[in-house]
């Protein structure tokens, strides 16, 4: 199985000084490895001190279709084209838009990385 990995654009409002001075979109890194976890997903974050978070993959899907999460993690879709993920951290709380058909081309590059191989 193959890793997949997937730059996407999204805007971060965060209430720390990670990234106080940015207002345009940013480069985020999704990544997807079925060998290590075939259940999760990670998203990293760019600033001083890169942030990469961990969750389940279908978190992610159910979060695009209605609010889904609770604790460190949540996911929503934001009207008809953008989603957004939340993150709580000791660094305090991260939020980042994206715009969803990023995050659904991401999910179904995972399902066919992860579909077993027909001999």
């Amino acid at each position: 199985m193959s890793v997949v990995e997937q730059y996407a654009r999204a805007h971060i409002v965060t209430d720390a000084d990670i990234l106080a001075d940015e207002q345009d979109a940013v480069p985020v890194i999704l990544r997807y490895d079925p060998d290590t976890d075939p259940r999760s997903v990670r998203i990293r974050l760019p600033g001083r001190e890169a942030h990469e978070y961990t969750f389940s993959r279908s978190l992610l899907e159910q979060g695009l279709r209605a609010p889904a999460g609770s604790g460190e993690i949540r996911v929503w879709p934001c009207g008809r084209v953008q989603a957004v993920v939340e993150f709580h951290s000791e660094q305090g709380v991260s939020v980042v838009q994206f715009e969803s058909k990023a995050l659904m081309r991401f999910l179904r590059r995972t399902y066919l990385a992860a579909a077993p191989v027909a001999r």
